[in-house]
């Protein structure tokens, strides 16, 4: 190896492997630079990872750039490796995010760069949902666009700078309210006690409810805009289910790719609920093919993926699209169970209900026991804030949520001077 260069991690894997992919894409949007090396005989074993053969082989392998090499790894022992799981510094913080998406990111990079003992806790990798997205172009400073992974690691390395600590792979799955503090019993055991609050865990991708959904996961069936999944591709007939910005980001994408892309849409037109940007880029594009008012209703295939039925809405017809890549970006459910047991009012949907529309003829819910009205992004227990795509009535934007996460920490200050 020459001076100065560094050595990419590796990642030696069967092609048709959902534990592969899965580590493809936590590195995909943790921004780590790896090699995908394929294992698929004896002599691939021998040849590139050093072995007799693929018996007793754990595979996937994860080469680490010192040469250590992870056996069939958990999403959590890559992260240890790589140092990005740690224990909580201090016994009491000003104020705990939740989730490391655009509102949490947001929300850490001007609570820390204005004095707050501050920390961020995050189940997966850094970006949330947005960090699925192969390209965002409508977001403000950026007029040739950035993928979704880049702008989240941007983020993570600025409020790093400013002090902020980030609990990786951690998950929060108690919270109480008591004494002015919130006490969140995490996943892993620990405990962490923070003065306020702001929930920032966006929205998990929703599922399509039919059989075989779990069968195929990973194995053809994608959630998201599979950047990770794109250049395996080659070649293929693909389809992409949703007609939002992430739909239509994932079919641009896929396109680049794939030698056909089948977007299945529930709606009559994409203008609904697409980006004009959009709508025009993939009208334009010959490779893509639209089919409106349509859903997918049955997965077919063996040890993977074969094809989709699909059925149109208006005529009832049912027909078979053979592919092996289906892409699954039909928006999503809030990740709020953990406040199920809390007096934090949610609505019908599971949504997290903040500021005015917690009051019911000027008057907030009777939990609320403070004589001022919630502040606007607060929730119905004093300093406990929601921001992004977790609160009622959010606007699904990579901005509206950057903007709402820096205001939430504007009105932490105002709590926390409160009740000091």
């Amino acid at each position: 190896m020459a001076d100065g260069e560094r050595r990419r991690v590796r990642l030696f894997g069967q092609p048709q492997s959902a534990e592969a992919y899965a580590l493809r894409d936590y590195l995909q949007r943790s921004v780590v630079a790896f090699d995908w090396v394929e294992i698929a005989s004896d002599n691939d074993c021998q040849m590139r990872l050093g072995l007799l053969g693929l018996k007793g082989v754990r595979l996937p392998v994860v080469e680490l750039p010192d040469g250590r090499r992870l056996f069939a790894p958990s999403l959590r022992e890559v992260a240890n490796s790589f140092g990005w799981v740690t224990q909580p510094k201090f016994k009491e913080y000003d104020l705990s995010i939740y989730g490391a998406g655009p509102a949490g990111l947001s929300a850490a990079v001007y609570a820390a760069s204005e004095g707050l003992r501050a920390v961020v806790i995050e189940r997966d990798a850094v970006g949330g949902q947005a960090g699925s997205s192969s390209l965002i172009e409508n977001y403000l400073g950026f007029p040739d666009g950035i993928s979704g992974a880049e702008l989240a690691e941007r983020a993570r390395q600025q409020a790093s700078k400013f002090g902020i600590e980030f609990l990786m792979m951690r998950e929060g799955v108690k919270a109480v309210f008591h004494d002015d503090r919130i006490h969140v019993d995490l996943a892993d055991g620990s405990k962490l006690v923070a003065r306020a609050n702001i929930c920032a865990t966006g929205i998990e991708w929703r599922r399509l409810d039919i059989p075989d959904e779990a069968k195929f996961l990973g194995l053809g069936l994608y959630y998201g805009g599979g950047a990770s999944e794109a250049p395996f591709c080659a070649n293929q007939h693909v389809v992409v289910v949703g007609g939002g910005n992430s739909a239509g980001q994932a079919v641009m994408n896929l396109a680049n790719h794939a030698a056909r892309v089948t977007m299945i849409v529930r709606n009559k037109a994409l203008t609904a609920t697409l980006s004009r940007y959009l709508v025009d880029r993939i009208l334009a594009n010959p490779a893509v093919e639209i089919r409106y008012e349509t859903e997918v209703t049955k997965l077919e295939g063996d040890d993977i993926l074969r094809r989709v039925e699909i059925t149109s809405w208006q005529a009832g017809n049912v027909e078979s699209i053979d592919t092996g890549k289906l892409f699954v970006c039909i928006g999503g459910k809030p990740n709020t169970e953990w406040a199920k047991d809390t007096e934090i009012v949610r609505d019908g949907a599971g949504y997290i209900v903040t500021g005015p529309d917690l009051l019911d003829q000027g008057r907030p819910p009777e939990c609320w026991k403070l004589k001022r009205m919630p502040y606007y992004l607060e929730t119905s227990v004093p300093g406990s804030f929601a921001a992004g795509d977790v609160r009622h009535r959010a606007v699904n934007r990579v901005a509206s949520a950057v903007g709402e996460g820096a205001m939430a920490v504007t009105f932490i200050h105002r709590y926390l001077t409160e009740t000091a």
